[in-house]
């Protein structure tokens, strides 16, 4: 056994199951096949959900949506739809692009929206207009939903500017707050967002397809749910920055609007669309891939590896480096005793932590839980022998850096304390990528085009 080299085989296997090309690719078929007939299409998900849409009663299907994986969920449309698929218009992160023949693909920033992003929003929320037409109810608009959106595509609402979304958005990132409490907001900040995306597609039909990169694959959340009802007011807002203390941070524009939008009256932003709004009467959702879906890879690429295996959860949030301070414990149990799992072992774990910023570095929350790891590790260097620990990012792009996380073991804090680095100091300054830029250990994929969150990988052998 290698375990570094095995907990990169084990991380990659993860990050395949979840390439959505063929992930829609099997959600969808055309009944009878391509160049059959009209037929229908079939959106299968599996179990007993499975619903299909006439194709008698639609002279076209168009392709929409945003994220990091979405350039490879419309490759597997075109593939599942080929000729029957009319055009498109999709948003993706710069440089998450892929080769397509039908559907038109625009890059934007991310994570803070960028110039690009508002381009984006417009010409999607006027989808019939982009692509040179206009959207009728015997037309069907597949929308493709993945992790990134809510920067990708940014409409900011009225007497708000690109510079306020994005002030909102850093001091979000920056303060610890979860991914949904961040979506929560940008919300209510957007014309886009919260369904108000569905909205402004009718009177077509609209069936969105998801790729989840939030905890417990709350469909509201994921790119602030564009296409579905959205449970949160703004209420709920003004009370997620007034917790994180950041409400004196916020451009003053965006605190206004939120104080007015939760106080309702003459005068004040009309609430995003709830369950039961007409926006919502031809529209549904499904979602086709999940942070479960990942570990159940890794676990069979691990048994077949050789290891014992046990995943303990796909919903693992808080502080990063608190959250590596529970699997190094772990890995001590397993190390001393065979508990909870028998050695060689690999423990397994998913989800989205968070960092709450301390110093000037640069790195993203799973080089700071590895770092965090190897930090701890160090304290008690006997208690680390035999331990090797990964973190990575689905979407091969961890923070604002080319790494997807880093792998750790015994063996590079020693050579990294021989070199003069110090995990310690480079942790207080929130400079995980500086660290493992000089010790080594980084996971570099590139881009992969999918995103359901964050895979951890705990090797005890």
């Amino acid at each position: 056994m290698n375990p570094r080299n095995d907990a990169e085989a084990i991380f990659r296997a993860a990050v395949a199951r979840v390439d959505p090309a063929p992930m829609i690719a099997r959600a969808l078929r055309l009944d009878p096949p391509l160049g059959a007939g009209l037929g229908r299409l079939v959106v299968s998900p599996g179990g007993p959900d499975e619903f299909s849409y006439d194709l008698a009663r639609y002279d076209r299907i168009f392709a929409t949506g945003m994220g990091k994986a979405s350039a490879k969920m419309a490759a597997g449309l075109e593939l599942a739809l080929g000729e029957r698929l009319s055009g498109g218009l999709v948003a993706v992160k710069e440089g998450h692009v892929e080769p397509l023949e039908r559907i038109r693909l625009v890059e934007s920033g991310h994570p803070v929206p960028d110039s690009r992003s508002i381009a984006a929003a417009s010409a999607i929320l006027g989808l019939g207009p982009s692509l040179g037409t206009t959207l009728t109810e015997r037309d069907l608009v597949v929308v493709l939903v993945s992790g990134g959106g809510s920067s990708i595509l940014c409409a900011p609402a009225d007497g708000l500017t690109l510079e306020d979304k994005a002030s909102a958005t850093k001091a979000l990132l920056g303060c610890g707050a979860t991914i949904n409490e961040v979506n929560c907001v940008r919300k209510h900040l957007s014309a886009v967002k919260g369904g108000r995306l569905a909205a402004a597609l009718a009177p077509a039909s609209v069936l969105t397809l998801v790729l989840s990169d939030v905890i417990g694959d709350d469909l509201d959340a994921i790119a602030s749910g564009p296409t579905v009802p959205d449970p949160t007011t703004f209420a709920d807002a003004l009370e997620i920055v007034r917790r994180y203390g950041i409400e004196g941070e916020l451009p003053a524009a965006v605190a206004e609007r939120l104080r007015s939008g939760s106080v309702g009256g003459p005068g004040a932003p009309a609430d995003t669309p709830k369950p039961g709004s007409a926006a919502f009467a031809r529209s549904r959702t499904l979602l086709v891939g999940t942070n479960r879906l990942a570990l159940a890879a890794a676990e069979a690429e691990a048994a077949r590896l050789g290891y014992g295996t046990l995943v303990l959860s796909s919903r693992i949030t808080g502080e990063a480096r608190e959250v590596a301070s529970v699997f190094l414990g772990i890995g001590k149990d397993v190390a001393a005793s065979d508990f909870p799992v028998r050695k060689p072992a690999c423990v397994i774990a998913g989800g989205e932590t968070t960092v709450t910023l301390r110093g000037g570095g640069k790195g993203g929350r799973n080089q700071e839980m590895a770092l965090a790891f190897l930090s701890a590790l160090g304290r008690s260097p006997k208690d680390g022998e035999g331990l090797t620990f990964l973190s990575g990012g689905t979407d091969g792009n961890d923070g604002p850096t080319d790494a997807a996380g880093a792998v750790v073991d015994a063996a590079l804090y020693r050579s990294a304390a021989a070199a003069g680095l110090d995990p310690e100091a480079s942790l207080a300054a929130n400079d995980s990528n500086g660290f493992f830029s000089q010790a080594g250990g980084l996971v570099v994929t590139g881009p992969t085009n999918t995103n359901v969150c964050d895979v951890q990988v705990l090797l005890v052998t």
